[in-house]
């Protein structure tokens, strides 16, 4: 292969991605990926990279969807789109600039899916809803705070459908754990702090063979100066907002969700102190939070690019329990008791494994010399946690795209309206002008909407 992406393969197939990520099970039982087939939906994807063509598979698994057309600037992926539908029964046209295949697909297209770099999603979505198609767009909204607000406007104006690509929002297993364990019974007590980090190892600039290069004069057309500002273009601050906001945009949302209200202020330390590049490497960052009730909550959140440890994954802790949880399972999957003079004893926290909220643990014990049996031993150790009952055996991006396209079919509410999703752009943005400016970033709740 000819392209190089942090030490593996740019992108050896898309199928190969998306079978990484498999229908989700709810307390034993395998649930249906979809109901019965609707009318079909015709698509376009405009963004055929990584992220791009991840969504492209995931949505093809949906039953009805069709893909009618694919934009991107770069040949190598239009041909690779190409041949991919095609290959899967999507009879596809290509483009190399969205104006001009929103003009020649007007007819044959209903929505469309937004997946290139961030600082284009606002010129484009706009575009699309004010052509009258219902719109996907990948997060994060924007890098910047009045390009997401003209996202805002514009969805309004149109009344056209906007989904924001937080895919957690439509996670059968993030629905359960926040609105099921947190929020509907109270499994933790009051939820008091949260923290979240996504760690990622060393890796080189994404580079590709000469002969694979977007001309220049096409570069400069839409944008760019270079192949190393398209391929990595979220290193630079004309085009992305660095790693706190590719990653931690994800993460953040989820405090806003679990505790129902919005930050009152950020303070985040960080830098280019590694790769020396325009955004930064690294960033930590403390939220405060003031909840309905007039509670201060905090959370923390960390995203490092220099060491992979723990990966990523979520946190709530509360008084009288805590959450771990992760989109890979293997990396946080666990509600784990707080045992204390005061908190839930062994009783009751078997009446929250009894209404299915958690699993009881199964664990090993010597019955005899030679031979050991499984018995349920309801509460496991505090240590490793009761396990939730609800797997996601799909891609993971699958849920919230099945969300949107139920919205685009039936009127289904969306998962992470544009509204919502600003919220968490807000927040974000803040974080990396804390870290450059030095100082403590405070928030008015006006701030937060448009």
């Amino acid at each position: 292969m000819d392209i190089k992406f942090n030490r593996r393969n740019f992108i050896k197939s898309s199928a190969a991605a998306a079978s990484l990520l498999p229908a989700f099970n709810v307390l034993g039982k395998v649930a249906e990926t979809i109901g019965p087939k609707d009318d079909d939906v015709n698509v376009a994807v405009v963004g055929y990279g990584a992220e791009g063509a991840i969504l492209t598979d995931a949505a093809m698994k949906i039953p009805g969807v069709r893909f009618k057309a694919v934009c991107d600037i770069w040949e190598y992926r239009r041909k690779m789109a190409k041949g991919r539908l095609r290959s899967l029964g999507h009879d596809v046209n290509v483009y190399e600039d969205y104006r001009e295949m929103l003009a020649a697909e007007d007819k044959n297209i209903e929505c469309v899916i937004v997946a290139t770099p961030d600082w284009m999603h606002a010129e484009i979505t706009c575009a699309c809803l004010e052509a009258g198609k219902d719109v996907y767009c990948e997060k994060e909204m924007s890098n910047r705070l009045e390009k997401a607000r003209q996202m805002v406007l514009c969805q309004r104006k149109t009344g056209k459908l906007l989904q924001i690509g937080h895919q957690r929002r439509s996670n059968p297993r993030y629905v359960h754990a926040i609105e099921n364990v947190i929020k509907k019974n109270n499994v933790l007590g009051r939820v008091t702090h949260a923290y979240g980090q996504w760690n990622r190892s060393v890796a080189p600039l994404t580079t590709v063979r000469d002969r694979l290069n977007i001309p220049t004069a096409t570069l400069q057309k839409y944008g760019y100066e270079n192949m190393e500002q398209f391929l990595n273009w979220r290193w630079f601050s004309k085009y992305g907002g660095g790693p706190m906001v590719d990653l931690g945009s994800h993460q953040i949302d989820l405090f806003f969700w679990a505790w129902d209200c919005v930050p009152v202020s950020v303070t985040a330390i960080g830098g280019n102190d590694y790769f020396n590049r325009q955004m930064n490497d690294n960033v930590m960052a403390l939220y405060e939070f003031k909840t309905k009730e007039g509670l201060i909550n905090r959370a923390y959140y960390q995203v490092l690019t220099t060491s992979s440890r723990g990966g990523f994954y979520e946190q709530f802790m509360g008084e009288n329990g805590s959450l771990t949880i992760s989109e890979i399972k293997a990396k946080g999957n666990a509600v784990q008791r707080d045992v204390r003079e005061g908190g839930w004893d062994l009783a009751d926290w078997n009446k929250f494994i009894d209404k299915g909220l958690m699993l009881p643990v199964k664990k090993t014990v010597k019955a005899a010399v030679t031979t050991n049996v499984v018995v349920d031993s309801r509460v496991t150790p505090e240590a490793t946690g009761n396990p939730l009952p609800v797997d996601l055996l799909k891609p993971a991006h699958m849920p919230h795209l099945e969300n949107f396209f139920s919205a685009v079919r039936k009127g289904t509410p969306l998962s992470c309206p544009v509204d919502i999703a600003y919220e968490s752009a807000v927040a974000v943005l803040a974080a990396n002008q804390s870290v450059a400016a030095g100082k403590t970033i405070f928030f008015k709740p006006e701030d937060f909407r448009v």
